[in-house]
């Protein structure tokens, strides 16, 4: 008999035995479960064994996210604490709000904490904090940004533990990307190790959407939607003018899910370069003068982290976060697509665009306002239930509990051999031959 598959166990302070004070028009219990991989023998009509981190006898079921009805914390109690690291995104205080809201009107919570400045504000020694109340975050999510700031890099995980106790914090929510919730992870360790009853909730903030487990990550759809007028831009300078060349540089370091998607939504976008497509200048040149021949204009779109293998001259280092620096592929395009076509005597223009900065402190559009409410609440309903060293995330269309240990095992990529993928070849007519070099 298939058996379900360990390691997505969700870890747990202590039973909850208190009654929840909020009301529900349905409680979530711990043997509500999704399966990871859904799909469908149709042989033998039952689920296909394993998924992308299992075997073939076992399969993998991930716990629903929401409203338990009986917790673990009695609210009167309750110290959280909020913390937001890494780069700006659509929708930071969004989640912020939401956190402080429903534990604050739902569960009653006695005190809630933002630590400023990423992880520094666990640190005595760099720490600023303020209150967050219903008042204080009232008007928060028309604004873009986070209120509490942001940094990047560690501090010294039993520092953080010993402020969290002296302050009596016994709940932390830590909203951002992989680097946060490794260093998530880690304090929850110690505190598992000292005995401890703080629970650890992540809540996962990449604009990039490339946090494995988890179908979509907050504004990642506002980056999308704000995309749109860079490459509409980028269009109408390319087509008003003879070899035109509109060229728009976006977001996504290692996965290209945001210029896929802009590129799909606009219809428009002749040539996609991603980090996970291999390419070459020569195959570029050749695309380009295809298009000049054919419609005269050609518009490209290019993510930050695609052909660093061209345009890096050197190892140029880590950042603060431990990511690699990268070189602007954006401009290096731009200056290699200019002298290559130069030295043809082709005559051309080329207009560059790159809205990256004034899409990652934007405020965030509905679909990802709402989502983020969401996220907010299902983090609460998990720290309130006890339960620790875990993300919050969409799976299937359902909010579910990721083990942290899961959530940081790998940076989930395009598949250049999936749908979406095909969509976009369909779409443009972009040879594929271009992405295979």
């Amino acid at each position: 008999m298939t058996q379900l598959k360990t390691g997505w166990e969700i870890q747990s302070l202590g039973a909850a035995t208190l009654p929840s004070p909020i009301p529900s028009v349905k409680f979530t219990t711990d043997d509500d479960v999704l399966l990871l991989n859904p799909t469908v023998s149709s042989a033998s009509g039952s689920p296909v064994a394993g998924s992308s981190a299992s075997d073939n006898s076992t399969l993998a079921v991930l716990e629903k996210a929401g409203p338990r009805q009986s917790i673990f914390f009695k609210p009167e109690n309750v110290v959280a604490g909020i913390v937001t690291c890494g780069g700006l995104c659509p929708a930071l205080n969004n989640v912020i709000r939401s956190i402080v809201n429903t534990l604050t009107y739902r569960y009653g919570a006695s005190r809630v904490i933002g630590f400023k400045f990423g992880y520094e504000g666990l640190n005595p020694d760099l720490s600023s904090i303020i209150e967050l109340t219903p008042h204080s975050v009232r008007d928060i999510h028309q604004f873009g940004g986070t209120i509490l700031g942001s940094s990047r890099g560690p501090q010294p995980i039993g520092v953080m533990v010993d402020y969290m106790v002296k302050l009596g914090v016994n709940m932390l929510f830590t909203i951002g990307g992989d680097g946060t919730q490794r260093g998530a992870m880690a304090i929850a360790e110690e505190v598992v190790r000292r005995n401890l009853n703080i629970s650890v909730i992540g809540v996962p903030k990449t604009i990039d959407n490339d946090i494995c487990y988890v179908e979509r990550t907050f504004g990642f759809e506002t980056a999308v939607a704000l995309a749109q007028e860079a490459i509409k831009a980028g269009h109408e300078e390319a087509r008003s003018a003879r070899n035109g060349l509109g060229i728009v540089k976006l977001m996504g370091r290692e996965s290209g899910f945001i210029a896929l998607h802009a590129s799909l939504a606009s219809g428009d976008v002749n040539m996609l370069l991603l980090p996970e497509t291999k390419f070459t200048m020569d195959s570029i040149v050749s695309e380009v003068l295809d298009r000049f021949e054919k419609r005269s204009h050609c518009m490209i779109v290019i993510s930050e982290g695609a052909g660093q293998e061209l345009c890096q001259t050197g190892n140029l280092g880590k950042d603060a976060s431990g990511n690699s620096v990268f070189a602007d592929v954006g401009v290096f395009l731009k200056k290699e697509l200019s002298k290559r076509l130069n030295a043809l005597n082709v005559e051309h223009t080329i207009k560059y665009i790159d809205p990256s900065y004034t899409i990652r402190a934007a405020v965030a559009v509905p679909s990802d306002a709402i989502f983020a409410l969401q996220l907010g609440q299902m983090a609460v309903h998990a720290a309130m239930a006890g339960k620790t060293s875990l993300i919050v995330g969409m799976m299937h269309n359902h909010f579910v509990h990721i083990p942290m240990t899961r959530a940081v095992e790998y940076r989930k990529k395009v598949d250049i051999h999936g749908q979406t993928f095909q969509s976009f070849l369909d779409a443009s007519g972009m040879p594929i031959s271009l992405v295979h070099q």
